[in-house]
């Protein structure tokens, strides 16, 4: 859910160490080519999903001990010679919670949900798609709010994403967090249904 403006948020190069440790004005940042880069801000279509998805994977993973979710504006590191991001929400499976410091992700996350807005498509999709891939995500989920799209990609074998399909059911059963599954219907449902209601058909509460 971000878009590149054309100025710098900071000073004019930073090591990604720096970039961490600075204490600039607007912290709702990445790190691109060496420099903080803004994000724009977010409509409410992608700011109520967001909350919503974060609260049921949050309940979900945390029930199952599972790992650990996080979002933005934590930061994603996935390699040395990549961008420091900090996606809309990821999934840390415990295995691999070793790469968690205390202000980033210290390699990629094991799934990552980015919710295009119409600024941030072409950086989602296509920047992010590659260095997620690139890096490691082994599962990425682009939601489009506005446009009503859902898609789901798990890295193959031959380190590239693979677009994953719904099932016949309209549900989509991730593979990096066993066991959790959505109804697509769900995302773009007005209002968006109740994080309880989600919770009482995973059989969370009764």
């Amino acid at each position: 859910m971000t878009q590149q403006l054309k100025h710098s948020a900071g000073p004019s190069t930073l090591s990604y160490e720096e970039f961490l440790e600075w204490d600039g004005e607007n912290q709702h940042v990445e790190w691109v080519d060496g420099k903080a880069v803004e994000m724009a801000p977010v409509g409410d279509l992608e700011q109520d999903l967001k909350g919503f998805l974060l609260s049921v994977m949050r309940t979900f993973v945390n029930y199952y001990d599972l790992g650990v979710v996080r979002d933005d504006p934590f930061q994603m590191k996935t390699g040395p010679d990549l961008p420091g991001r900090a996606p809309d929400i990821m999934f840390v499976a415990k295995a691999n919670s070793s790469r968690i410091r205390k202000s980033h992700l210290d390699g990629p996350a094991d799934l990552v949900v980015e919710i295009s807005a119409p600024g941030s498509r072409r950086v989602d999709r296509h920047d992010k798609f590659s260095e997620y891939e690139q890096g490691g995500v082994q599962e990425y989920w682009l939601l489009d709010a506005q446009r009503r799209r859902a898609e789901f990609y798990h890295r193959g074998i031959d380190a590239k994403f693979h677009l994953l399909a719904a099932k016949d059911d309209g549900t989509f059963h991730s593979i990096m967090i066993a066991g959790l599954w959505i109804r697509l219907e769900w995302l773009w449902q007005k209002p968006l249904p109740s994080e309880i209601a989600v919770l009482k058909e995973w059989g969370l509460v009764k």
